[in-house]
């Protein structure tokens, strides 16, 4: 009865209990390794850091190739190697742990790759769930940032010099990036089937990735967005809605993203099949979000793709023109000559193929605005304007609105003459007179003279204005003289006379 008794307590464990107890579940794993157990499978996703976990050993074996199993074990082994490829190794470990283990995987995403290309096996949906799985086991990671930079030194080291950092597990993530690209763009990929694991998710958390410093990753995800825009079609607006999102935080809140180059190079391809008539979404799109794009400091790290982009919807429909060169005009920069620089570049594109009807309605604004390009103190923005003379388009919607242009621009031009330092400039402003003249002699001099009679007029306010400050001062110092109070002048136009009036302050003029 007593032995019964006792047999029903529980029974305190041995030490080896212990240990086995403590194997069995990972003993040896340090205490950020995660392990996930799927039955008899391998482990689908293991994050080691320092220490490697004894029972990963255990599993981590070599698998197999596909060549050299029969085509029906084919598909279990594709699944073994799939959740064998979904562990995770630490490759900013100085003393490189797990090194038979990354090896080990490295092979086996190589194999994947070779299974792909090769299409032998029909791709299933359980088949496509693992891929999905090991493809964001491996991917959707927090990004690694860019180092501070170090302070300047005594060898003179630049502190502001970038410096890129780049992945350290690239080696794995070169062959995932590859594996993706060549599931999505196998012909065994059932789109229909896929779209229920590359979905609204997979996608939004794939863009995030753009933002990585690596620029080696950023042109695996652009290939890789790309080609997911074009086989599923049921995710295009949604990939659309989601980059302007991206350029809206980039915009107006952060302006820090690094993938923004890549993003409008798929941009420009997207845009180029846009179907004509353009529908107003994609008007709006470029109003609110390709124009203000010119806005950020760090415009030239990207300009060349979005010139392409608004140059597309330029080609696609003539009358965006007059709203691209208004929304240039409005984002125009004040200080920053480099970005000026650029704004140049674009707008000689765009006027190549603008229209004479909408050259004539911004013509007047886009014009001043060059005018005072050309009286610029830095000589790039200077010679970048003058060289706008040498395009036989922009030219010749020049010779046809001369009328109006050349009053806005003449002024602009005899400054350069008298006034710039630069000998380039000073030259280039004596060859677009010369062209200015062999276009129209009796408009140009006749702004000619009306250049000087203004000129004239202004030496002569310029006079009256100091006249009048000494007439001013005169007074001032013989009622100083005499501690009277200094009268109030009240100058109305340039030919008023000084009306004297008495106040409560002796220091105090007021001019009207």
């Amino acid at each position: 009865m007593i032995k019964q008794i006792l047999g029903r307590l529980p029974r305190k464990q041995s030490k080896s209990d212990h240990q086995n107890n403590s194997s069995d579940v990972g003993g040896g794993t340090s205490s950020n390794s995660v392990l996930y157990n799927y039955g008899n499978k391998l482990p689908v996703a293991s994050v080691l850091s320092n220490g490697s976990s004894k029972s990963l050993n255990n599993n981590y074996e070599p698998l197999p190739f596909f060549r050299d199993v029969p085509s029906s074990d084919r598909e279990n082994l594709l699944i073994k190697k799939l959740s064998l490829c979904s562990a995770v190794f630490d490759f900013s470990d100085p003393y490189n742990k797990n090194a038979r283990e990354k090896e080990i995987k490295r092979q086996n995403l190589l194999d994947l790759v070779d299974f792909i290309i090769s299409g032998s096996c029909r791709l299933n949906e359980t088949t496509m769930e693992e891929i999905a799985k090991m493809v964001s086991a491996n991917l959707f990671r927090t990004l690694a940032t860019r180092p501070t930079p170090a302070p300047l030194s005594i060898e003179g080291l630049d502190p502001e010099e970038e410096v890129t950092a780049l992945e350290p597990a690239w080696s794995h993530l070169q062959l995932v990036y590859d594996f993706l690209l060549r599931f999505v763009a196998s012909p065994e990929t059932d789109a229909k089937v896929a779209k229920r694991y590359i979905d609204h998710s997979f996608v939004l958390r794939l863009m995030d990735l753009f933002d990585s410093e690596d620029p080696r990753e950023r042109e695996c995800l652009k290939t890789i967005l790309h080609r997911i825009y074009g086989k599923f079609m049921v995710h295009r607006p949604f990939i659309r809605k989601a980059i302007n999102n991206i350029f809206y935080r980039f915009i107006f809140e952060t302006e820090k993203f690094n993938g923004i180059a890549e993003l409008l190079e798929i941009l420009g391809s997207i845009i180029s099949g846009f179907a004509l008539p353009l529908k107003e979404e994609h008007k709006l799109f470029l109003v609110r979000t390709m124009i203000p794009l010119h806005k950020p400091k760090c415009l030239s790290s990207y300009h060349q793709q979005l010139s392409h982009c608004i140059i597309q919807f330029v080609e696609k429909d003539f009358k965006l023109a007059d709203t691209v060169i208004r929304g240039l005009l409005k984002y125009w920069p004040i200080t920053n000559s480099q970005k000026e620089v650029l704004f140049l570049v674009e707008l000689e594109q765009v006027l190549e193929i603008t229209q004479a009807a909408e050259f004539q309605r911004c013509m007047v604004p886009l014009f001043r605005q060059i005018g005072r390009c050309l009286n610029s103190s830095h000589f790039q923005v200077a010679e970048r304007a003058l060289f706008l003379w040498n395009n036989d388009q922009i030219l010749s919607l020049m010779a046809q609105h001369r009328y109006a242009i050349l009053p806005l621009i003449f002024p602009s031009l005899e400054k350069n003459i008298r006034n710039h330092w630069n000998q380039l400039v000073h030259n280039l402003t004596w060859n677009v007179r010369k062209m200015l003249i062999d276009m129209d002699q009796d408009l140009f001099e006749d702004c000619q003279r009306r250049f000087h009679e203004e000129e004239t007029k202004a030496i002569r306010i310029q006079e009256q204005r100091e006249m009048t400050w000494q007439r001013l001062e005169a007074v001032a110092a013989s009622k100083a003289v005499s501690n009277e109070l200094v009268p109030v002048a009240h100058l109305r136009g340039s030919n008023s006379s000084l009306k004297a009036s008495s106040v409560s302050s002796p220091f105090v003029i007021l001019l009207y």
